[in-house]
């Protein structure tokens, strides 16, 4: 069994950066992708980055790229997701991801974090 705790959520004006990481606990996850996911009020979820276990191979959402980057330390089970030049309609709970069951851009995967809050003001 695998837990995910996602940190680094808060308040930022638009513009502005924020680091999420993503811990992971329980066995080692360094061969097995991992990602983010992103959910606003009212809206579905949606996928944003995800990245292999090598770190070689990255995918995002249009509506990211450019923006944001994700990376990852093996030796700490740690994701990161940087966010760079956000805007309001980032606004969400992110969610981590791990051990994908299907394509890295859906939603199936069998660990999920429990999320944290970014808020972007106009």
């Amino acid at each position: 069994q695998v837990q995910l705790v996602e940190s680094g959520g808060g308040l930022v004006q638009a513009g502005g950066s924020l680091r999420l990481s993503c811990a992971a606990s329980g066995r080692t996850l360094s061969r097995s992708s991992m990602g983010w996911f992103r959910q606003a009020p009212g809206k579905e979820r949606e996928f944003v980055a995800a990245i292999t276990w090598s770190g070689i191979s990255t995918w995002y959402a249009e509506s990211v790229k450019g923006r944001f980057t994700i990376s990852r330390d093996n030796a700490k089970n740690t994701e990161y997701l940087q966010m760079n030049d956000l805007k309001p309609e980032d606004t969400a709970v992110y969610y981590c991801v791990a051990d994908p069951l299907g394509s890295l851009r859906s939603k199936d995967y069998r660990y999920w974090g429990q999320g944290t809050q970014v808020t972007v003001s106009s």
